[in-house]
């Protein structure tokens, strides 16, 4: 069996660390802990952590996403390699016993990232917790295509030819591990799901997450995706209202279907052009994407057309209040098809190769020039 490394970030930990990292080291794991920051009053519970490991420290507190990306690089520069690594966190709702499970199902599926995921019931799980689980599932499955049950844990195993890759995905805080799971599920890399106990104390107080700041990371790239298309629904249904003024003479069907083309039209250039430096900044051949995203557009005017109609002169409701529930029906439908189809990422290859490798460890290791090893 190759070696199990468990990699644990720590910002402010109590006694639970201890404990963690007594019963990993007896499982038979080698324990790498990243002191992120915490500060001279927990320099005592780091001196008996790295009784059982490695500790890595160093003065300023960056983030989970950080501390992940130099304990990776840490790893990759001096553990034996092959090796099976399982992320936990340091608050003790990670069992060492579910740490094993997941381990053994990275080392059957060597090209996978098999992830720990949790049931949330509401007799054992935070309300906050549970809103904010379910949100961010529907997000990664919208941005995704991909259904998971539990895309927030930090219970996380694969093995360490997957450290070049990971140490090149964005993000400091805890939207790191979000935009890993994005990326990964984009270049079409396996993602599998082990099912771990679901373990919160005392109502989760211990979490270092900040619902505000870090729920904004972590959902940015649909935020601006959903800001794009707030602005240039504003403007296309300014232009759509203006127009149906300028047309009023016209019999009604044709002022109505001649002012949703009319901004329609104006509001998809404006659209595409944030979409593809803003939002997916895609490095796509412009002529290209410009070509499919106007295909779209013309398949979506035509089905919005249709359906704008439909609900006017069938349902009879006002052309004002249709035309916004015709825009929410087809906001998911743009969104999915510019995401996997127009503004794609080029798909890498499973593993980067050595110059990017080295490029990544050059990047975490001037990152963390203050980095103090126990």
């Amino acid at each position: 069996m190759t070696q199990r490394i468990a990699l644990i970030p720590a910002y402010e930990p109590d006694g639970k660390l201890l404990s963690l990292l007594a019963q990993a080291k007896e499982a038979g794991f080698s324990p790498v802990v990243v002191n992120d920051g915490s500060g001279m009053a927990y320099e005592s519970i780091f001196k008996q952590a790295a009784r059982f490991g490695t500790v890595l420290s160093y003065t300023q507190n960056h983030g989970k996403g950080y501390a992940l990306k130099l304990g990776l690089s840490y790893i990759q520069e001096n553990e034996a390699l092959p090796c099976t690594v399982v992320t936990l966190d340091a608050d003790g709702q990670h069992t060492v016993e579910d740490a094993r499970r997941v381990c053994a199902a990275a080392e059957k599926e060597p090209d996978a990232l098999v992830l720990g995921s949790r049931r949330f019931d509401r007799k054992t799980v935070p309300l906050r917790s549970r809103l904010g689980n379910r949100i961010t599932l529907g997000v990664y499955r919208l941005a995704t295509g991909r259904k998971l049950q539990d895309t927030q844990t930090g219970l996380r195993a694969f093995s360490s030819q997957h450290i070049p890759y990971l140490l090149e995905r964005c993000g400091e805080r805890y939207e790191y591990e979000m935009n890993v799971l994005l990326d990964w599920a984009r270049d079409g890399k396996k993602i599998r799901e082990v099912p771990i106990r679901t373990v919160y104390l005392d109502g989760n107080r211990s979490s270092h997450f900040h619902t505000v700041l870090d729920s904004f990371r972590i959902y940015r790239e649909i935020l601006k995706f959903s800001a794009s298309s707030v602005v240039c629904f504003l403007v296309d249904y300014g232009l759509y209202s203006l127009f149906l003024f300028l047309t009023a003479a016209l019999p009604s069907e044709t002022a109505l279907l001649a002012s949703n083309i009319g901004a329609r039209i104006i509001s998809s250039i404006l659209n595409y052009s944030i979409n593809r430096k803003l939002v997916f900044q895609s490095h796509e051949n412009p002529v290209k994407s410009a070509a499919q995203y106007f295909l779209l557009a013309a398949g979506v005017l035509a089905g919005n057309s249709l359906v704008l109609s439909l609900l006017v002169q069938n349902l009879g409701l006002s052309r004002f209040t249709a035309k916004i529930l015709t825009e929410l029906l087809f906001f998911c439908l743009s969104y999915a098809v510019q995401h996997f189809v127009i503004f794609r990422r080029p798909k890498k290859q499973p593993d980067a190769s050595p110059g990017s490798a080295q490029r990544c460890e050059k990047k975490v290791s001037c990152l963390a020039s203050d980095t103090v090893r126990s």
